[in-house]
């Protein structure tokens, strides 16, 4: 079994965020399958089965993420765990993978560190900085801009067909087969 969980923040004002496009994956892989829906309030999150994987989105906001993420494994105990986040560090267009390191002051990473370690695959999507670093929460809590909405959905589609190549290659040929390494939309920081 593989435990596949996306980042965000679960109420509606944080839909369109760039935080949230964890969450916009898995939302796309669900839309695309047929999945049964597991109620477990202990989980703290949305969980989904499809066939042998499950898809989270934690319910907890993105800075207690490894709440949800530790009662799901600890139930299930998957082989494999792979997280799908925003990353302030990656130009918006670009698509990266690698398993295990530090959560580069991202919150939700901090989080899952802290309940379950640090060696679990992660899905990063660039989302590109804020010109200036004391903007970065208000940057990761606002909607893509009207440049980036009009490739996010190319980038989505990637993140989807690379998580299903995780599921049965291994990391350094699904990172060189789906990176995305092009920066898209440098005017709208």
């Amino acid at each position: 079994m593989i435990l596949i969980v996306g980042l965000g923040n679960p109420d509606l004002q944080y839909k369109n965020n760039r935080h949230n496009v964890g969450f916009m994956v898995i939302d796309s892989i669900i839309g695309d399958q047929s999945c049964e829906r597991i109620t477990k309030s202990s989980f703290g999150g949305e969980l989904f089965k499809c066939g042998s994987t499950l898809l989270l989105k934690p319910t907890t906001f993105m800075n207690l993420s490894g709440q949800s993420v530790r009662a799901v494994d600890d139930y299930y105990k998957p082989e494999q765990i792979i997280v799908i986040h925003d990353d302030l560090d990656l130009p918006f267009g670009t698509l990266r993978f690698k398993c295990g390191g530090g959560h580069g002051g991202h919150n939700g990473l901090r989080s899952i560190d802290a309940h379950i370690g640090a060696e679990y695959i992660r899905v990063r999507i660039g989302i590109g900085k804020p010109q200036h670093k004391q903007d970065v929460a208000h940057y990761v809590l606002s909607d893509f801009s009207s440049c980036q909405r009009e490739f996010l959905p190319a980038i989505i589609k990637q993140a989807k067909e690379s998580i299903k190549a995780l599921q049965s290659k291994d990391l350094k040929e699904v990172s060189l087969q789906y990176s995305l390494k092009q920066s898209l939309c440098v005017e709208d920081k």
